[in-house]
């Protein structure tokens, strides 16, 4: 059992663990969630030995081992892929090399009656004993099966390191913390790098692994698939939940909101008590009765509401600048690297404010494609054209990432400031959280979350009229999701976002166009009417699957869709319209539900809430394609 003490750490003024406890059993699956820069990471390196805290202490049991998984990479680069797995294996490696040591001494010597050589034989037969045991003959094969899981191919295996990207190398630094088995598994945002088939094959791993284990993401679904206690930091304090992270939010709230009831009764306690020693006060006979009661009241143990951190970035996107009706246009674009063609001559118009999702399994180009339309990447043949007065805003996938660790938070934002900037930037660095001090930080000691918000605020110094987004969650944590999709709501440009976060892409665009099969396929809606055409129910079944829909309207491939007709276009605005009321009438009555005393104590409160978040994203979802429909039918009567 591992237990930590009295934790307390303060970095300048800001008190980030004030003197809280933690204790993680030997087989617990324990989430560790809270906002970007609340600690989370800390508390791993805390747990694992890395940081000693100001005060307090952790004692960890003396014969377990401990691993943990760090954003910063550190790993041998110019090792091949399967070698480097193997070192996991450390012990058995020495184990094997002290056989092949007695192996070579034992058909070197000829002594073979001598007291000695028989001593050798049993040490020869003990040790080999022991390596099997140990597994040593299923090694390499264990190491094949969790490279392959993790997305690696036979032929990667002898590949340099150095060959991979960051993510990839990261996925080997992983597959031997997984191979080494430790006692106590200590990840910090494991599924960052990973496509979804390798992680739904971690969380296969994690469900059925032996030892303890400790999970910091900011990926709700597979925090519920993989743990069954969430431990949760806010303001330097910590609070423990048993269950899943979908459980932890419906208990969070429960808590909340009898503490509410709690104090409120208490408040009214409270405020009769004081009106009647005040009555009391005001007659000589009673004096001695009031001031018994005032030391009564004095006494009571008052009860408090749990603080909540509700600060958020304050994201407000520059208004566009004019630009010409036609914002980008790819004409019959194929892009292949050497043999893999990921892109077969299609064509996409966007036109001005537009807002497009792109969505589809790992592989099919949507980042390709992103980068080709802003001539971030050469595309092998067709044609890309930018429209008139076009100025890109441009956030990448590992945008936070590449910023200069070595270089203050300030001295990023003037790296990235037009002059005219220049004054605003502490304010501005204000606006994302990052206040005081906080501006001569160096980038290298920001938590992941962090250097995200600073990619953003970078982004945001200049005014653009194309937005372009591959995977802005990333790293994000829940609340700051949801800013950040506020934000967009209100941006007045032109919009393309590359996500795979369902919630996030809720009613958040009006076309959204699936990469399959080398080709797009567009569909006007939302994610959720999508999934609704595509007949799925997640985008993970999307990015695991390739089967075809069984409708092909309206999702023919692009180069070979057509408007649809005044009378189809006045029966979806019709259909739509009965759809809306009917989900209006269910909405209300699910709120009468939730409104209800003691709801959040009854066991199916989850279930409803789920079905209420559900409903109100398909509620905004069908105002989207209503309002896109409306536009598209005035357009046609303009035309006629």
């Amino acid at each position: 059992m591992l237990t930590a003490s009295n934790i307390y750490i303060r970095y300048g003024d800001r008190v980030l663990f004030n003197h809280v406890n933690v204790v993680i059993r030997n087989k617990d699956k324990v989430g560790l969630v809270g906002r970007n820069g609340a600690g989370k990471s800390t508390l791993l390196k805390i747990m694992a030995n890395e940081i000693t805290p100001m005060e307090g202490s952790v004692t960890r049991p003396s014969d377990t081992t401990f691993a943990l998984l760090h954003q910063e990479i550190e790993i041998d680069q110019a090792k091949e892929v399967l070698e480097e797995s193997m070192t996991a294996f450390s012990d058995l490696q020495a184990l094997n090399h002290k056989i092949d040591q007695i192996n070579v001494e034992i058909s070197e010597r000829t002594d073979y009656e001598s007291e000695s050589y028989m001593a050798l034989l049993d040490q020869f037969s003990d040790l080999n004993e022991k390596y099997v045991l140990m597994g040593g003959d299923n090694a390499e094969g264990e190491a094949v099966k969790v490279l392959k899981g993790l997305g690696f191919q036979e032929k990667d295996f002898h590949r340099k390191i150095s060959e991979f990207s960051g993510g990839w190398q990261m996925r080997v630094v992983l597959a031997k913390m997984l191979l080494r088995k430790p006692d106590y598994l200590l990840l910090d945002e494991p599924t960052n790098h990973l496509d979804i088939e390798s992680i739904i094959w971690l969380e296969k791993f994690l469900k059925g692994y032996p030892g303890a284990i400790i999970i910091i993401s900011h990926d709700q679904e597979f925090l519920d698939n993989c743990t069954k206690r969430i431990i949760e930091i806010e303001l330097g304090k910590i609070q423990d939940h048993s269950g899943n992270y979908s459980q932890y939010v419906i208990q969070k709230e429960d808590r909340r909101q009898k503490q509410i009831a709690s104090f409120e009764n208490q408040q009214r306690v409270i405020a009769q008590k004081e009106r009647t020693i005040t009555r009391f006060m005001a007659k000589a006979s009673k004096t001695r009765m009031a001031q018994s009661m005032k030391k009564q009241l004095d006494k009571m143990e008052r009860v408090e509401i749990d603080q909540q951190d509700t600060s958020g970035m304050n994201i407000r996107f520059p208004p566009a600048p004019r630009s010409g009706e036609i914002a980008i246009e790819a004409i019959n674009v194929s892009k292949a690297y050497g043999a893999l063609e990921v892109l077969d001559n299609i064509s996409l118009k966007v036109e001005r404010k537009d807002r497009i999702a792109f969505v589809g399994q790992n592989g099919q180009g949507k980042t390709t494609l992103a980068k080709i339309l802003i001539n971030k990447l050469e595309h092998t043949s067709g044609e890309v054209n930018l429209g008139f007065n076009i100025s890109v805003g441009y956030y990448a996938q590992n945008q936070a990432e590449t910023l200069d660790r070595k270089k203050t938070l300030l001295q990023t934002m003037e790296d990235h400031s037009p002059p005219e900037m220049r004054t605003k930037l502490r304010n501005i660095l204000g606006a994302f959280l990052f206040s005081g001090e906080d501006a001569e930080k160096k980038v290298s000691v920001l938590s992941g979350g962090e250097r995200a918000r600073l990619a953003l605020a970078c982004m945001l110094l200049r005014p653009f009229n194309l937005l372009v987004l591959d995977e802005p969650t990333n790293h994000l944590d829940i609340i700051s999701k949801e800013i950040l999709k506020s934000a967009l709501k209100k941006y007045d440009g032109t919009l393309i976002l590359v996500s795979h976060d369902r919630h996030f892409l809720a009613g958040l665009t009006d076309k959204t166009i699936e990469f399959r099969d080398k080709q797009l396929f567009e569909y006007l809606g939302d994610v959720n009417y999508f999934l609704e055409k595509r007949e799925l129910d997640s985008l993970r079944a999307v990015e695991q699957s390739a089967k075809k829909p069984k409708t092909q309207k309206p999702n023919k491939p692009l180069n070979s869709s057509h408007a649809p007709s005044h009378k189809t276009l006045t029966r979806k605005i019709e259909s739509l319209e009965r759809k809306i009321s009917t989900l209006e009438k269910q909405i209300k009555q699910l709120e009468n539900s939730m409104a209800e005393e003691g709801f959040y104590t009854k066991e199916d409160s989850g279930g409803v809430l789920e079905e209420y978040n559900a409903k109100k994203d398909e509620l905004t979802s069908l105002y989207e394609r209503w309002e896109y429909y409306h536009e598209q039918l005035e357009l046609q009567s303009k035309i006629q």
